[in-house]
Order: structure tokens, then C-alpha cells, then sequence
């Protein structure tokens, strides 16, 4: 007996110590208290609290050496026969934009686009942000503040159709936007840190130390890719601050979701609509699909810099990198089409533009470290906050050919979910499609509202 007791107590610990490391997982703990550390260089006793004033000028040395790389680029080397973009970027599709880039793109005419929007600059944190500040005229109408926030392979280009919808009073509301739109550190004119350590939690503190210096206490987010995940952070660590959550990448990969992915291969309408089932089953294939187009996130997450040195040094490798991303972000069944399906949804001049804002100011590397900063041990996976639910209110829009979440999986992150839609479109859906992203976010932030008492 003496021996099968000890065998008893001893499997009872097991249960217990592996039963306590699940709890552990599914269960998340208290948001935790981040320092406001110092990413730039300098005195951090000296802070410059000044907003400026900016606009982009660039010289025309950059241009000409711009000019140069173009017209001195290597000859393409032939896709497969028989392949489209199934090889990453068809370099037939490539040489036609890089034609285009060369003979009918004018960066000059593209930098009156983006200066058309006011844009300031303020240091936060021992770094520069760069931002567009734009205020409605409506006197007339309650204005709220909106911080919109891209993500990767975007910038601020992504935005420039959908602010002025969410600036111009709609008759049907009598709500406008106050639209903030910064450039993620790192990114585009925003300066990146100069030493390691600022994943997207530390960037959700820069963001509402942001919010704090232009006055606003209050206000309501809206993200996608990176943004999304920073924005989540940002809703779980201050939700004294966050009215609201609009997203159109809620992505749920806490254990219990992925418990439920494997449960629902064997039942899949336990957790899935019946219409989205082929979204996810059968896992083979939904895994083969995650495994193939991931490529990037685990370069990026491992070695940025080593790859950061060939897209900073070539206008045609950066153009490649980006828009391939844009052909399967887009649309994933793209890859079998030559032209990458890119002319039915964009024109070239605003995707180079979007390519313009890294080349001009050479931040891919700095921008491809994101990953490698928040997808360490130290930054994401022991604080844990990816995995807490955003108790603020939250909407999750659903785009057919982006990342998915399904309905039997939202409620663990977003329990407060008042706004739930899908439509067809892809993953640059603001981008893509702007007066629809822009109707999405009237209505889920008029919904917000009524949450909080406010009549709308």
C-alpha cells in the first residue's frame, strides 16, 4: 500500500503542477505597470515638450541617386515558366511598376499629396514622432479624437482617402472625427530607438504619452497589423483613456483558442459560423497557408538587420519586398495572376508612394526590428498582455482574405465586442477600400457611444 500511495501522491502533483501551468496560460494576469523609458539619445532630464511644425522636403540628391539605382539595376532574372507570384514577386509584374517609377512618377507632385495634411513632430520619450493632426469644421457637431495607427508594410499613405471621410460631418451623425495619425517609431519620419527593448507594449505608452501631450485624456483607436497589436496593448494597459477599440485584425492565439482550433476540426461549428469554416478547415491546409506566407515574420523576428541592409541599399529590392505583401495581403488567391491583381484595387503611383516613405527616409531595417522587439520573451510573451482581454469597448471588423478570428474565439479578448462585421477586401483595407472602412468606424464608435450614455 505504502508504494501505491506514493504512486498516488506523486501522480496527484503532476495533475496538479501541469493543471496550474494550464490555468497559468488560459488564465491572464493583472496588466502590468510599464516604465516611460528613454529610447533616444541626449539628456533625459532635458525634455523638449514643443510640438513643430513639419513638412517633407526631400533633397535632390536623394532623388538623383534614386534616379541612378532605377536606371542602373541589374537585369531581372526570369520567373518560371508557367509561375505567376506563387515565387514571391513575378519580376515581369516588377519591371512594369519599376517602368513606371522611372518615366511616369513624380516625387515632387506626390510630396504636395502628402503635405497637404498638416503634420507636426514632438518628442516623446527621448524620440522624435512625426504625426498628421487633422480638425474638423463642424461647429455644429461633437468632435471626438481618433488615433489612427498602421502597421507593416504600410504607413501613413494608407490613410490619406479615409481621414477626410472621417473629418467631414456625415448627416446621418452628429459626431466628427479629430483625426491623429502618427508614424510608428522606426517607421517612415518617425525616429526608431537607439537601443533594444521597444516592442509594441512600450510603443502603446509612447502612443498615450503622445495622446497626453496634445491634450487628449480620452479619445477612441482604430488599427490594423501592427497597429491592431499595439492598440490592443494600449487598450489593456490604459483603459482609463481608451473610449474604444476599432480593429480589423482581431487575431485570438491565446492556448484556449488554439485548443478550440483543434477541437473544431473534428466539429467545426462549435466555434466557427458555418459560412467561415473553410476560413480555417482543414487544418492542414490552413496551417500549410500560415507556414507559407510567414516566411518574413521569422527573418524579421530573428535577424532584421541582416536583411535591412539590401532593402536599404536597393530601390527595386525594397519595391519587391513591399508589394508582394500587397498581392497576397490583398488577396491571397493573387498569386496566380500575373499582374498580382494590384491595378483592380490600387494605381501604382500611391503603392510607390507608400514604398517612397521607406526609401526616402531608409527605415525598413529600423521598422523590420518591430518584430524582433515584440516578439521576444522579454517584451511580449512574459508580459502577457496579448493574451488579456480588452475589457474597453471593441469592434472587429473582418475582411475575407485577411488573418481571421471566429466568432466562438472573440469573446476571450474582447468581451465588451458591441460591433462585429465582415466584408469582402483584404488586409490594407483602409487602403483599399476607404469609404467603407470609413462607415465601418461611424458605425461601430456611434455604437461606443451609446455604451457610454452619449446620444448620437
Amino acid at each position: 500500500m505504502g508504494v501505491l500511495w506514493k504512486i498516488v501522491v506523486s501522480c496527484g502533483v503532476v495533475i496538479l503542477l501541469i493543471s496550474y501551468q494550464i490555468n497559468k496560460l488560459i488564465t491572464p494576469g493583472l496588466a502590468p505597470k510599464l516604465n516611460e523609458t528613454w529610447w533616444g539619445d541626449g539628456n533625459f532630464s532635458k525634455i523638449d515638450e514643443t510640438i513643430y511644425t513639419f513638412r517633407i522636403n526631400v533633397s535632390n540628391e536623394v532623388l538623383q541617386d534614386l534616379k541612378y539605382r532605377l536606371n542602373h539595376a541589374r537585369t531581372f532574372t526570369p520567373p518560371l515558366e508557367g509561375t505567376q507570384q506563387q515565387y514571391g514577386m513575378n519580376t515581369n509584374l516588377l519591371k512594369e511598376i519599376v517602368l513606371f517609377w522611372k518615366t511616369k512618377y513624380d516625387w515632387k507632385e506626390r510630396e504636395k499629396i502628402f503635405n497637404s495634411y498638416p503634420q507636426y513632430t514632438t518628442n516623446i520619450q527621448g524620440i522624435n514622432i512625426h504625426f498628421i493632426h487633422v480638425k474638423p469644421e463642424s461647429p455644429n457637431k461633437k468632435v471626438m479624437p481618433l488615433l489612427l495607427l498602421h502597421g507593416w508594410p504600410g504607413s501613413i499613405r494608407e490613410f490619406f482617402q479615409l481621414i477626410p471621410l472621417l473629418t467631414t460631418p456625415s448627416p446621418d451623425k452628429n459626431f466628427v472625427f479629430e483625426v491623429i495619425v502618427p508614424s510608428i517609431p522606426g517607421y517612415g519620419f518617425s525616429q526608431a530607438a537607439v537601443r533594444p527593448g521597444l516592442g509594441a507594449p512600450q510603443m502603446a505608452v509612447i502612443f498615450k504619452n503622445l495622446m497626453k501631450r496634445l491634450g487628449f485624456e480620452k479619445y477612441y483607436v482604430q488599427g490594423g497589423d501592427f497597429g491592431a497589436i499595439i492598440l490592443h496593448q494600449m487598450s489593456v494597459l490604459y483603459p482609463e483613456s481608451v473610449l474604444g477599440f476599432h480593429s480589423n485584425m482581431c487575431v485570438v492565439y491565446t492556448p484556449l483558442a488554439v485548443l478550440k482550433t483543434l477541437v473544431g476540426a473534428v466539429y467545426p461549428t462549435w466555434f466557427t459560423r458555418q459560412d467561415h469554416v473553410e476560413r480555417v478547415y482543414p487544418l492542414t491546409h490552413y496551417f500549410s497557408f500560415k507556414l507559407e506566407e510567414s516566411g518574413y515574420f521569422h527573418v524579421q523576428t530573428t535577424k532584421p538587420d541582416t536583411l535591412g541592409v539590401s532593402l536599404r541599399d536597393s530601390p527595386v529590392g525594397l519595391a519587391a519586398y513591399i508589394l508582394e505583401k500587397f498581392v497576397t495581403g490583398t488577396n491571397f488567391t493573387y498569386k496566380s495572376r500575373e499582374d498580382g491583381g494590384l491595378r483592380d484595387h490600387y494605381n501604382y503611383a500611391d503603392l510607390l508612394d507608400n514604398v517612397m516613405v521607406y526609401w526616402i527616409t531608409g527605415s525598413m531595417p529600423t521598422a523590420m526590428r518591430l518584430y524582433a522587439e515584440t516578439f521576444s520573451k522579454k517584451n511580449y510573451l512574459t508580459l502577457g498582455v496579448s493574451r488579456m482581454p480588452v475589457q474597453v469597448p471593441s469592434a472587429c471588423v473582418r475582411f475575407r482574405y485577411d488573418l481571421y478570428a471566429s466568432d466562438g474565439m472573440l469573446p476571450e479578448l474582447y468581451p465588451n465586442l458591441l460591433h462585429l462585421a465582415d466584408y469582402s477586401g483584404g488586409h490594407f483595407a483602409a487602403f483599399q477600400q476607404p469609404d467603407l472602412f470609413a462607415k465601418d468606424i461611424f458605425t461601430a464608435i456611434e455604437k461606443f457611444e451609446k455604451f457610454h450614455g452619449h446620444s448620437s
